[in-house]
């Protein structure tokens, strides 16, 4: 029976065609499902053999440890070097689409809070 080892809900597809590669290296059969077209599932990767699973989670786990550590240092390289998007660099590039966004999350906040405000005053 298959058995589930990685949602793919917010996976990008390096990380995709790594844990692939990972999976085929130490050869274990697997499979992955696309998202539905609605939303509703996310897609996953798929192990065939439910024995597998174990090896394959340990596997994961060191997988995810290295990536972990490698994003994050990137992510280091990228700010130190100038490269890197941070909210200043995206408020120069796409003004009005920050703009849309914080008046978006005060919309959300206000619609929020407005029922207790009513009944305070």
């Amino acid at each position: 029976m298959a058995k589930l080892l990685l949602n793919l809900r917010n996976v990008g597809e390096d990380e995709v065609r790594e844990v692939g590669e990972l999976l085929d290296h130490h050869g274990l059969a697997w499979y992955r499902t696309e998202p539905s077209p609605w939303g509703i599932s996310n897609g996953g990767l798929w192990l065939r053999d439910n024995t597998d699973h174990p090896r394959a989670k340990a596997l994961m786990a060191n997988y995810q440890a290295e990536r972990g550590q490698r994003v994050r240092a990137e992510r280091e390289a990228a700010l130190r070097d100038g490269s890197a998007e941070t909210f200043a660099t995206l408020l120069r590039r796409r003004p009005l689409y920050v703009l849309a966004g914080l008046l978006g999350m005060l919309a959300a906040a206000a619609l929020v809070l407005l029922p207790f405000m009513l009944l305070r005053g």
